[in-house]
């Protein structure tokens, strides 16, 4: 966790040069992220490397947050030519934490979270790539491409998709949202001074369907959320935004659809990337992509699953392929 060569002269020319640099963690890109602390303030220095990352998305989505008063990262500095962005530091108080260490905090911090979709849903979506069918199959897709070879299960492929193209299909024609598509609880910060919870990782945001961030924070891939409180934040929503029975299937078809890439995904970043910590998660997700597959709008997507991958052949991929 070296800073690049780029960041000590970035930082200088911005006025950071008496800036000590100090890691933090990486995520599950080629992003990488540090701590920029000077006397008497801090920064975030995120080095998003050319050619594998883009930093320009974030920047983008981040100024069009703040301009309705979401707390996302104000930036401080940035050179797009290396990569490198400097933003307000949030902190280290992050939901995820908070919430472990108190949980009787646990609901009150959900039901914050939700409310602040409901008003990011409240805004004309941002000018995005759309989130529709061709993207939900490719992602989908991923759980085929990588989760059953790495087990050594050879599936119908067409079927899958076929079965897909029927659950999803009802999904056109809603109006799109401002989708940020990472939204959980250790992308949502506590920040001393603001009334709202601050904003990660938002950079693949695309215009899409209202239920996915919903599925994002309620069926999180990184943290185990009771089965009530899921409900009861499900229902928050469709109260305060006056919705009904479709959300809740689209909510569920989405968990299965997202749940499904993240399998794929958590594997991929095994095999391709070198990083097994993520297919442990992949019991979780299981679990959760179990639940929707129960809700009937699912059916032939969970015949599929019956058919294809057996209970247990459903796990950590690293433990299964032996």
């Amino acid at each position: 966790m070296n800073p690049p060569a780029a960041a000590l002269p970035f930082l200088a020319a911005i006025g950071w040069d008496d800036a000590e640099i100090q890691p933090l963690a990486g995520d599950a890109s080629f992003r990488r992220y540090f701590r920029a602390v000077a006397p008497g303030r801090s920064a975030i220095l995120m080095d998003a490397p050319p050619p594998h990352e883009d930093p320009r998305p974030f920047l983008s989505v981040a100024r069009w947050l703040t301009e309705r008063g979401f707390a996302a990262p104000a930036i401080l500095g940035e050179d797009l030519a290396n990569g490198l962005v400097l933003l307000e530091d949030f902190g280290n108080a992050r939901m995820r934490e908070t919430v472990d260490a108190a949980p009787e905090s646990e609901l009150r911090l959900y039901e914050e979270a939700v409310r602040l979709l409901v008003r990011l849903h409240g805004h004309e979506p941002m000018a995005l790539r759309p989130y529709d069918l061709t993207e939900y199959q490719r992602e989908a897709g991923l759980l085929t491409e990588w989760y059953c070879p790495a087990i050594g299960l050879d599936v119908d492929v067409a079927g899958y998709r076929a079965a897909w193209e029927q659950v999803l299909a009802p999904l056109n024609g809603v109006p799109a949202v401002t989708v940020l598509r990472d939204y959980h609880a250790e992308n949502l910060m506590l920040i001393d001074g603001h009334e709202t919870l601050g904003l990660l990782d938002f950079q693949d945001a695309l215009a899409g369907h209202p239920a996915y961030d919903l599925v994002s924070l309620l069926q999180d891939a990184r943290r185990d959320v009771p089965a009530a409180i899921e409900a009861a934040m499900l229902d928050l929503y469709c109260r305060t935004v006056g919705v009904g029975d479709d959300f809740t299937t689209a909510y569920h078809v989405l968990g299965a659809q997202r749940n499904a890439k993240i399998i794929g995904i958590f594997t991929r970043l095994w095999q391709r990337d070198g990083k097994p910590r993520y297919p442990t998660l992949c019991p979780r997700v299981w679990t959760y992509l179990e639940r929707d597959l129960a809700h009937p709008a699912l059916a032939p997507v969970a015949r599929w699953f019956d058919a294809h991958i057996p209970s247990a052949m459903r796990g950590d991929p690293i433990v299964l392929a032996g």
